[in-house]
């Protein structure tokens, strides 16, 4: 009797992935780079970090906001964010003050110093910016914009767990 010839399963194989053209992480490379490149600016002329400064920027509005306010805003994670208010504390950058409403929610404000360094570090960013954006033409500039708010509406859509059928969604 001839042996038994044993096949493959007619499993698909897997698309490749191309990382170079893989758009989460051409997204997250291009925001490292631009982050990085813009916290040259600031980090040895003010002695600030990466999540510092994205604190005082979402800060620099005259908010006040608890430290988990600032982790949405900002997309950092609670324990970054929690370091960075650490250190800012201790650099006299920002307030911390109790909620009127809510004793145990702390809620954040810039000193003047650290609004000071806000009106220093604007303009420099904001002129990255333009630079950045000078390769594109106006209307490339509108289209990215539209783009970038339509991508993040979808992310923000599919980062939300759908509730069960016959259940509502609760924001937690």
């Amino acid at each position: 009797m001839p042996p038994v010839r044993r096949t493959r399963s007619a499993k698909a194989t897997p698309a490749a992935l191309h990382l170079t053209r893989f758009l989460p992480y051409r997204l997250s490379v291009l925001a490292n780079t631009v982050s990085h490149t813009v916290a040259k600016l600031y980090e040895t002329r003010f002695g600030i970090t990466i999540p510092e400064w994205r604190i005082i920027a979402v800060l620099g509005g005259g908010e006040t906001l608890s430290a988990g306010d600032i982790a949405r805003r900002t997309a950092m994670d609670k324990v970054q964010v929690s370091r960075a208010i650490s250190r800012m504390l201790d650099s006299a950058l920002i307030l911390r003050e109790s909620g009127d409403t809510d004793r145990r929610k702390a809620l954040l404000t810039l000193t003047p110093k650290a609004l000071a360094i806000y009106t220093e570090i604007v303009p420099m960013a904001l002129a990255y910016e333009a630079e950045l954006t000078d390769a594109l033409s106006d209307e490339e500039r509108a289209t990215l914009d539209q783009l970038l708010t339509r991508l993040q509406a979808r992310a923000d859509a599919l980062a939300t767990p759908a509730a069960p059928e016959g259940e509502e969604a609760v924001d937690a």
